[in-house]
């Protein structure tokens, strides 16, 4: 049990005596501090003070050592984010970090994508992946890169890899986010989405490619959603077709048009 190393941890990272603890918690000092050098252990009803005070789930306080954390898990699990659309059971991302203790960017490509609907969970699958740095992107957060197939993404040609930020908390999605998705049913899916969470706990997803039907999925099968960030691919991107090329024509004669009106009202 990990309580009082995860107390002292919380408490100095929101640089607060252990008085002002106490304080908050309605306990005496040096009872708090018996907590944090496990003399002693709190009772379940100060335990869910505590709970509440750091806004950290009891799962976390006492199964997972924050100290060897990376500052983006560490940020994700204090964001308080710990309800039911987040997962029914709050779970520290599995995840890898470098010799610095950053994040690396685990790379999930086709062969291990099927493992990966078993396994993103394990530490022992999720360690022996491909890593990689990014160096533009923010070390605040965490990034995982996802190689898709097929053809319902188009532009995005088949076999590129898809670079996703973690979401934990899938309220602040928006409708058009580009996603990718894990469910236990369907694997890992990229769409973009419609987000329902609020209205019907589901959320709508649909192709870039219009010949493939729109569907939703409940919030209850969503595993990880990962909203994208970039792409890398070694194909150009397909050639405009005819219909698109001439809404293109459209669009570029319109602002020609926009242009000459406003030089003709001066």
């Amino acid at each position: 049990m990990y309580l009082p190393t995860n107390l002292k941890t919380l408490r100095k990272r929101r640089k607060r005596t252990q008085d002002d603890v106490a304080s908050s918690i309605n306990v005496p000092r040096p009872t708090y501090s018996g907590y944090e050098n496990a003399v002693s252990y709190p009772s379940i009803e100060i335990l869910i003070r505590i709970s509440l005070y750091y806004e950290v789930s009891i799962d976390v306080l006492l199964k997972i050592d924050l100290s060897l954390l990376s500052e983006s898990k560490l940020r994700l699990i204090e964001s308080g984010n710990d309800v039911y659309i987040k997962g029914s059971q709050i779970r520290v991302l599995t995840s890898t970090v470098d010799k610095k203790n950053e994040d690396n960017i685990e790379l999930v490509n086709i062969r291990a994508k099927a493992g990966y609907t078993r396994g993103f969970a394990d530490p022992e699958f999720i360690k022996v992946l491909p890593t990689f740095q990014l160096p533009f992107l923010s070390k605040n957060k965490k990034y995982r890169s996802f190689q898709i197939s097929g053809d319902s993404m188009l532009p995005i040609p088949s076999g590129s890899f898809i670079t996703g930020e973690f979401i934990q908390n899938w309220f602040f999605l928006k409708d058009g986010d580009a996603c990718i998705i894990l469910t236990l049913d369907d694997g890992i899916v990229f769409k973009c989405i419609e987000n329902k969470l609020k209205t019907k706990k589901k959320l709508g997803v649909y192709s870039l490619n219009k010949e493939y039907d729109p569907y939703s999925i409940d919030a209850t099968d969503i595993k990880e959603i990962w909203k994208f960030v970039n792409y890398i691919s070694p194909e150009m991107p397909e050639e405009l077709d005819a219909t698109a090329a001439l809404h293109n024509e459209v669009a570029n004669l319109r602002e020609n048009m926009q242009k000459i009106m406003k030089k003709l009202k001066v």
